[in-house]
Formats: C-alpha cells, sequence, structure tokens
C-alpha cells in the first residue's frame, strides 16, 4: 500500500509495544488484579500501573526511531527528548485508552500522533487496538503531500482506507462515549430530537438507525473505516490525546470532522512550544465526526443546547 517510512516505523513500534502489554492487560482481567493507582493528573479517570508502564516504554521506543522530538503524553507534562532544543517534530500520546476496560480484558487502544510544528499539522497518526483483528488504523502525509489512511490486520493485511459512509441519519449506526452515568449517558439520553431523527423509518420503512457506544480515537477510526457512520461529542468534549490522532485518520479517509456550530476543526492544534503543547493538553473539544458532511449537518441540527 505505500506507506510512507516514518508511519511504518511508527506502526510497528505501536504493534511492538501492543504485543508486550497484552500478556499482563490478560493476566489482570483473569486475576482480577487491575493495580489501580491515584491519578494526580486527571483526578476522574482510571489509572494503573500498566498506563505508566506504557507511558515510558513509549518514551524509550520512540527515541530510537526519532532522533529529537517534544514527548507530550497524557501521563506527563510535555519534554524535550533528543538533543535539539526546539525540536520539530511533537509526538503526542495516549499510552493506553480506554484502560479500566483494558485491565479487564475488554477493549483497550493505544494512539500516537506526529504532528509537525513547522507545517503546523499532523504527519502520521496510529491508533492501535490491543484485542481485535483489525490493530492499526494509521493515516500518513506522503511524498506528494497527500493525506493518506489505512488499516492493518492482526495477519498483516493492509487496506487503504478511502470510502467513509455516505449514509442519512435515519440509517446511521451513531457513537457516543456515554459509559459515564451522569456526564455522558444522561445528557444524551436528553437529546430527544436526535434520538428521534435516528429512529424514524429509513426510505423502505425500516428503522435502521441505531445508536452505540464507543471510546476515544478509536470511534473516529471505525468512522473511517465505515464501520460505524458517525460520532458525536456534546457533554464534556475530548481531550487533544483522545480526538487527534482519530481526527488525522478520519480526515485522511476522506470523512467530516466539525465543531457543534458545523465548523470544521483544524488540523492546526497549535503545538508551536511547550507552554502552547500544555495548554492545549488543558483543553477539551466537543465535535461531530462523520462519514459525510450531509450526515454532520443532520446531526448538528437535531443536537439541542
Amino acid at each position: 500500500m505505500n506507506i510512507p517510512e516514518l508511519a511504518q516505523r511508527i506502526a510497528g513500534l505501536v504493534q511492538q509495544l501492543m504485543g508486550e502489554i497484552r500478556p499482563q492487560l490478560m493476566e489482570a482481567a483473569l486475576t482480577g488484579h487491575r493495580a489501580e493507582n491515584d491519578n494526580p493528573r486527571h483526578v476522574d479517570n482510571f489509572l494503573s500501573d500498566h498506563d505508566l508502564w506504557m507511558h515510558h516504554r513509549y518514551k524509550e521506543v520512540l527515541a530510537e526511531h526519532i532522533p529529537s522530538f517534544v514527548y507530550a503524553s497524557e501521563e506527563a507534562d510535555p519534554e524535550v527528548i533528543g538533543v535539539e532544543r526546539d525540536p520539530s517534530l511533537c509526538v503526542l500520546v495516549d499510552p493506553l485508552d480506554t484502560s479500566e476496560l483494558a485491565v479487564r480484558g475488554l477493549c483497550g487502544y493505544t494512539h500516537v500522533l506526529v504532528y509537525s510544528r513547522t507545517l503546523a499539522r499532523p504527519v502520521v497518526a496510529v491508533v492501535g487496538d490491543i484485542f481485535h483483528h483489525v490493530q492499526l488504523y494509521v493515516a500518513a502525509r506522503d511524498d506528494s503531500g497527500r493525506d493518506r489512511a489505512f488499516v492493518i490486520t492482526a495477519e498483516g493485511d493492509e487496506f487503504s482506507l478511502e470510502s467513509p459512509s455516505k449514509a442519512a441519519l435515519s440509517e446511521s449506526l451513531v457513537t457516543n462515549y456515554l459509559m459515564r452515568p451522569q456526564q455522558r449517558f444522561r445528557p444524551l439520553a436528553g437529546q430527544e430530537q436526535l434520538l428521534n431523527a435516528l429512529g424514524a423509518p429509513s426510505p423502505d420503512g425500516k428503522a435502521r438507525g441505531r445508536i452505540g457506544v464507543d471510546f476515544g480515537s478509536i470511534g473516529l477510526c471505525h468512522i473511517a473505516a465505515g464501520f460505524t457512520d458517525a460520532m458525536v461529542e456534546f457533554a464534556k468534549g475530548f481531550a487533544i490525546w483522545d480526538l487527534s490522532p482519530g481526527h488525522y485518520i478520519l480526515h485522511a479517509a476522506g470523512g467530516t470532522v466539525t465543531d457543534l456550530h458545523g465548523k470544521p476543526i483544524t488540523l492546526d492544534y497549535g503545538l508551536n512550544s511547550l507552554s502552547a503543547i500544555k495548554q492545549a493538553m488543558d483543553r477539551r473539544q466537543k465535535f461531530i465526526a462523520a462519514g459525510n458532511p450531509r450526515l454532520a449537518h443532520e446531526i448538528r441540527t437535531m443536537l439541542q443546547p
């Protein structure tokens, strides 16, 4: 599939780390020893020894492939790695997403985004799925300046992503991170217009619309692959490490990501300095992600303030 070289290397190291963490997570799931820690950075988020192990392991392995970069992990303040004082590349990492489910053996994901501060945009994103057959979702900027997206299976089969959903709302599988009862599920349940539109009959008279649960960047990757049709986040917003890798992958596949007013979300995340990177890591973004602009518009018009 002619995946650019840097993207191949990042995909390889993500696959390597998934192979290293998977046995640890399965042991935690089967023994019930989940190694939970207090989380001083994000008080209401689950944090385990496995999150911290992946955080340190990524820093080690990335340094073997990229001579100098800013390492911006969810689990620590950004820091410069390598000999350059102000490197062009910023590597944004969520070491272990949905870790409270990963230590139960249910699902777990890991995100890496390579951002060029010179170009003010991503150049590589890899989202790894630890437990499923489709293991890697990849986006990369090739030598001609074109953004391309791919999936790679556990067997090494590669597929190009360039045909996300064309469905209308009444025919769509729309996902939301609805797991938190008060913060997420209750606001979703109050969106009567959206739920009624999603449950309305399709042109053939069948009620095809569905609401589903999805998580961070993987939710946007599922849209890029055509597995789902849209994802909406209107309650709390996603942090940059949850949104940006999937945002770039869906962009490269030809999908749409807007804010709740319909304005496209830019790929320029403003990572101009260490202080700017830290500020970006403290922000949250509400969004509508969809396989096509018409579906994003339909969802936006149905959302209630």
